[in-house]
């Protein structure tokens, strides 16, 4: 794909660095080339440029960074080594006809062997009379070997924009400070660029950058360096830009290496594909073993959360907070929006839905006005139960299965949210409802889209998967909160515990229907049924007023 604009770049010569003689100079000319001519394909050619799709109007090297690199480094696939010493960090702004401008992280430089992946290479060059490639340096072995070392020896490199501050975390072992560890790129294309070292330490660079802090790297050295719990993988270190007079930028994480067998949701299917084979024979069974699991998994949530719990915390972003008025009034407001969205999305495409699924389509529709009353209740219900920082994006495909145990990943946040949004505090049965949701998620998927029940009567079908959720729901319930013991001061009374949940699993499901619709319709019953079921629990609490 590179030799598409490798051909007018054929003659691109790099100037030695000013700075030292085996380096390049990132000067003007070169920062022109690259804006012009350069960085316009390449970054559409790559998986982590979320601009793809939009109107592009100018690619601007806003700030740059030099990285100082070392000699002769190992790497597991034989790349080999080469003299290069300076490579840069470059933070690229996008902006575009129409919308906002984007930041993107592009490491840069220059190798002189030619055994690079054609992604990774930015244009053919020449430094100092010796032909080789200008390239993203995640390719470049030195470059992530200074990355690695720079961290582990918590450096600080002063530049003219700000500092780049490398931090080292809990989780990297003594022995390996300032050591060169053989390293790789993982060839998985996502939306950020991930490196291991020496099979241990799993580094992920930000390519897509914010102006504030990760919230993923916020949580994940809270819970490393200031509690015992183990079922995360282990902060290692970090990587930010420190600018005076404004929020820092993370631009990359280092955590612990795991090795996983599944994630969580692959393994329910698993476990629901025995359940699967009984139900045509008009046979109900568990296996026992699937209880245990379940429990496991309620247990490390609330271990989880209770890491998250810091009351004797100095840092504010972690501290717990009460149901104040400024929450109550997002909550309502966002939920508001999220329900008159998705009721419309709903009536424009109900003549689209198969008959069981306009069934449930019409109680939501006609329950729309008692669901806004409910959501308004919590401006003005007395709540003692706290808020704490959470996952914001937990289901079954966030925990990885071990041997034996789970560990949970992936703490970004709500994709469709911002970052400060991410960042507010919940309840921690906001997390609890969103694995509520894909145990439902699972059992319905499986059961609905099953050769082996496809001839099934659909009702008689539901009532077996209400079974199995049900059951399942409940003993996952039982052990979290079992886990926390009680009373706790995240969760102050049954009531308030039954009022938060059905407000948050109600959002979820609401949250859910938009996909749904837009992109697979045949599951549209699945979060329609998770919002019935929550209708049905108003109104009985409705009748006991």
């Amino acid at each position: 794909m590179s030799i598409l604009f490798h051909e007018s770049m054929m003659n691109l010569k790099l100037n030695k660095s000013k700075s030292n003689s085996k380096g390049f100079d990132l000067n003007a000319t070169l920062i022109e080339s690259l804006e012009t001519t350069l960085l316009p394909p390449y970054f559409n050619q790559c998986r982590w440029f979320a601009g793809k799709a939009r109107s592009q109007d100018k690619f601007l090297v806003k700030v740059t960074f030099e990285v100082p690199c070392v000699v002769g480094v190992p790497t597991d696939h034989g790349e080999g080594t080469h003299d290069a010493a300076t490579s840069y960090l470059l933070i690229v702004e996008v902006s575009y006809h129409d919308g906002e401008p984007e930041s993107y992280l592009l490491p840069l430089s220059f190798v002189s062997e030619q055994d690079i992946p054609a992604k990774g290479i930015i244009s053919e060059a020449v430094l100092d009379e010796q032909e080789g490639l200008l390239v993203d340096g995640i390719y470049d072995v030195q470059f992530r070997s200074a990355l690695f070392r720079l961290l582990s020896t918590n450096e600080r490199l002063a530049q003219p924009t700000g500092d780049l501050s490398f931090l080292r975390g809990k989780g990297l072992d003594i022995e390996d400070v300032g050591q060169e560890l053989p390293n790789r790129v993982l060839p998985v294309d996502s939306s950020n660029s991930a490196m291991i070292f020496g099979d241990k330490y799993f580094m992920k660079l930000y390519r897509k950058l914010f102006r504030e802090t990760n919230p993923e790297v916020d949580m994940v050295a809270f819970i490393t360096e200031y509690s015992t719990f183990q079922h995360i993988p282990a902060f290692a270190g970090s990587l930010t830009w420190k600018r005076s007079g404004a929020p820092d930028v993370t631009l990359g994480m280092m955590q612990r290496a795991i090795r996983n067998q599944n994630d969580a949701w692959r393994t329910t299917g698993d476990y629901l594909n025995d359940f699967l084979y009984g139900v045509p024979n008009r046979i109900f069974a568990i296996n026992e073993d699937v209880f245990e699991q379940v429990v496991l998994l309620g247990k490390r949530t609330a271990e989880m959360h209770l890491a998250l719990y810091a009351p004797h915390t100095n840092d504010g972003a972690f501290a717990p907070e009460r149901f104040n008025d400024e929450y109550r009034q997002f909550l309502v407001g966002r939920f508001s929006n999220l329900l008159e969205r998705r009721y419309n999305l709903l009536v424009d495409n109900y003549l689209q839905l198969d008959a069981p699924t306009q069934k449930l389509a019409w109680v939501f529709m006609e329950a729309k006005e008692m669901i806004d009353e409910f959501t308004q209740e919590i401006l003005h219900r007395p709540l003692d139960s706290l808020r704490i920082r959470i996952h914001g994006d937990y289901h079954l495909g966030q925990v990885l299965a071990t041997d034996s145990d789970y560990i949970v990943i992936d703490f970004e946040g709500e994709p469709e949210s911002s970052i400060t949004e991410r960042k507010i505090k919940h309840s921690p049965l906001k997390d609890v409802a969103g694995m509520v949701r894909s145990y439902h998620y699972a059992v319905a998927a499986k059961l609905f889209n099953s050769a082996e029940t496809e001839s099934m009567d659909a009702e008689k079908l539901q009532i077996v998967s209400d079974r199995w959720f049900k059951l399942i729901r409940d003993t996952y319930l039982d052990a979290y909160f079992d886990t926390f013991g009680y009373p706790h001061d995240l969760f102050k009374s049954n009531n308030e515990i039954n009022f938060l949940l059905l407000l948050y699993l109600l959002e979820k499901a609401v949250y859910e229907l938009g996909y749904e619709i837009s992109y697979r319709p045949s599951w549209v019953k699945i979060p329609l049924k998770g919002i019935v079921d929550v209708v049905r629990e108003i109104e009985k609490v409705l009748r006991e007023k």
